[in-house]
């Protein structure tokens, strides 16, 4: 047997008494740890990027939305409290797209 199986591993006590419940809590907190780390964390480092990508849209910029549409940004404006910006996808098309739905910038305006 391992050294780290071993309280895992003890008979409990005789006499019908409660063994230590330090093993469990031990146990509970390093898969909330590994959670933390493998999964938590890295998803705030990705939400914060992409906030940080939306909040650098500007006109001129070529970006890609969560629906595949690509386009220039042509302007933005505030309807209802909502940020939303103008995309040119073709000659003489313009539409509206939140700005939350950004998924990339293509091309940066120079």
């Amino acid at each position: 047997m391992t050294p780290w199986t071993l309280p895992w591993s003890a008979s409990p006590p005789a006499g019908g008494q409660q063994g230590s419940p330090l093993p469990m809590l031990l146990m509970f907190g390093l898969i909330f740890v590994i959670f933390y780390v493998f999964i938590i964390r890295p998803q705030q480092k990705r939400q914060r990027d992409h906030q940080k990508m939306l909040d650098s849209v500007d006109t001129g910029d070529r970006v890609m939305t969560s629906g595949g549409l690509i386009g220039q940004v042509m302007g933005t404006k505030e309807a209802d409290g909502v940020r939303i910006l103008v995309l040119k996808i073709a000659e003489n098309t313009k539409v509206e797209v939140s700005r939350g739905h950004i998924q990339q910038v293509i091309q940066k305006q120079r």
